[in-house]
């Protein structure tokens, strides 16, 4: 019998290069190292204590001034509703006086026929020239326009008419008077202005 053929060497599977060896893993003494505590002389810690109190007053101080601008916006605004809500009322207390006025010359038209007509028209001026004085103090200005010329800005047109007595453009009549506050038109006079006549036609 013949012998198997020996393996052929030439084929054989090459050995596995030898294994290198791993390194060993760290560990957590190897990468901690050491530290000395920190230490504080006596020096530096009454300073962080001196500071951390500094904060603490400059806190508070913080808060106290915002709570007293918070009060103090709360109150202006109070004022201010307050300022418009009774505007008027140094105005309002000279009109009431203006009102009695009102009541004891209607008091004085009721006490006879004779004596109450001349009472009454008394009082009327009276009260009258109260009213005006009472208006020009709150800076009231009348309007007064007869005669003047026609000024758009302070009077109101409402018609015009034919004259030769009084310049084209000029207010012949005045028919409500206006007012003005300061520098403010209140309300514009009506007026009736002046018109050249028209020439008149040959027949």
């Amino acid at each position: 019998m013949k012998k198997a053929n020996a393996p052929n060497t030439d084929t054989a599977k090459a050995p596995a290069p030898p294994k290198t060896a791993e390194a060993a893993p760290a560990t957590a003494t190897d990468a901690v190292l050491p530290v000395s505590p920190a230490t504080l002389t006596t020096e530096q810690l009454e300073e962080l204590k001196a500071r951390a109190a500094q904060a603490d007053d400059f806190w508070d101080r913080l808060l106290r001034a915002t709570a007293d601008f918070e009060n103090f916006k709360k109150r202006a605004a109070r004022e201010r509703q307050d300022a418009v809500k009774y505007a008027s009322e140094a105005l309002i207390q000279k009109l009431i006086s203006v009102l009695d006025n009102f009541d004891m010359a209607q008091a004085a038209a009721q006490s006879g026929p004779a004596q109450g007509t001349q009472s009454l028209q008394a009082g009327i001026a009276m009260i009258q020239q109260q009213f005006k004085s009472v208006l020009a103090e709150a800076g009231v200005e009348e309007v007064d326009a007869t005669g003047k010329p026609f000024n758009p800005n302070l009077h109101e047109a409402v018609s015009q008419q034919e004259t030769a007595d009084i310049p084209e453009g000029h207010v012949i009549q005045q028919l409500r008077k206006g007012y003005k506050l300061r520098e403010r038109l209140l309300r514009p006079a009506t007026v009736i202005v002046a018109k050249t006549p028209a020439p008149a036609s040959a027949v």
